[in-house]
């Protein structure tokens, strides 16, 4: 597939580290749903900044103290900020978003800076639980607002105004459409008659899943035509638990995912999380059990870590580990299974 950018200029940043580091399979997380109605995130003096990170960073667990934010403090902060931020910068997990909304903004920075590396197809993959269950009352109000932020950062971060987001139907779409009348992309549904036109030189697919794969083959194929034009799939949902694992989803895996470069994955885990940041490598985290909410990497890696590379790097870190084999049981018995079952698709 040719590597030609469309005729839009990208003049993509790389992606930045955030100052804070909780990761994202906690429930205490602020709700997007105002982003139906984007507004420009607050700054933060920069004297503050490692207070607010730290203040931030608490909330994952319960409420912050109020000491943290107190005037005093602030100014203790202040003062002590250059070598309060160098020794944040120092942290395995650094490189971990503080909220949903900054690995939103993180994973469009990342999709940037593939695309003008001259990438063509990319996912995006939130694999956290408040983005997997949509029946939950205002759960899709979230995720189109995740949305916007995703397709907003995107415009910025390449400069592109020539974005088309396409929905898995026709009635999210005309939905968003009439909310967002001042949003600077397109709209369209993968079930429309013609979701993307000549113009469109960055497409996002939003949410696609299983039941739509035959559409979203077929836009995938029109791109590539000359010229070629990037795709990106948002949380794609293209592989159902519900339906088996049979000779479609090998087909899938292997004729049609494996032309997409995952540029930014979150996967929380029993006792850790595995991350991956483009162009970073992949990275496998355990729980600091003497700070909860931390992480400590275990492992870096070029490619994805499969369910047998994770199920030897935990047993690594439980052979190290003080707390002996209680601590990392259940991650064991889920890779486990995960192994049996990535052995039978990829057959």
């Amino acid at each position: 597939m040719a590597s030609s950018l469309p005729s839009c200029s990208f003049y993509c940043r790389s992606a930045s580290k955030p100052t804070s580091h909780g990761f994202l399979n906690r429930s205490s997380l602020p709700s997007p749903a105002s982003a139906l109605g984007v507004g420009s995130r607050v700054s933060v003096p920069g004297g503050r900044r490692a207070c607010e990170a730290r203040a931030k960073f608490e909330k994952f667990e319960g409420e912050v103290d109020g000491d943290v934010v107190e005037e005093g403090g602030l100014n203790s902060a202040e003062s002590r900020e250059e070598g309060i931020v160098q020794e944040e910068d120092d942290e395995d997990d650094s490189c971990l978003p503080s909220d949903l909304e900054g690995a939103v903004r993180q994973s469009s920075q990342a999709s940037a800076s593939f695309l003008s590396s001259g990438g063509m197809r990319a996912i995006v993959e939130l694999l956290i639980p408040q983005l997997q269950f949509l029946d939950d009352e205002g759960a899709q109000a979230e995720l189109w607002g995740l949305s916007r932020i995703f397709v907003d950062t995107l415009i910025a971060e390449t400069g592109c105004q020539r974005i088309k987001a396409v929905f898995p139907d026709a009635g999210a779409a005309a939905l968003l459409k009439y909310k967002w009348q001042d949003a600077a992309f397109g709209f369209s549904s993968l079930s429309d008659r013609k979701p993307v036109e000549k113009e469109d030189e960055i497409i996002v697919m939003v949410v696609p899943d299983y039941q739509m794969l035959e559409y979203v083959e077929r836009i995938a194929s029109d791109l590539s035509d000359d010229p070629p034009r990037p795709l990106i799939m948002w949380n794609p949902r293209l592989i159902s638990e519900d339906v088996g694992v049979g000779f479609n989803v090998r087909k899938l895996r292997r004729y049609f995912l494996r032309t997409f470069t995952t540029v930014y994955s979150m996967r929380p885990l029993p006792s850790g999380a595995v991350f991956r940041c483009y162009p970073g490598s992949w990275k496998v985290f355990y729980d600091d059990k003497d700070r909860p909410s931390r992480y400590l990497l275990a492992k870096e890696m070029i490619n994805r870590p499969d369910a047998e590379d994770l199920e030897i790097i935990y047993g690594d870190v439980e052979d190290k580990s003080e707390k002996g084999p209680s601590f990392f049981n259940a991650a064991a018995g889920i890779f486990s299974s995960l192994s049996r079952f990535v052995k039978v698709i990829s057959k």
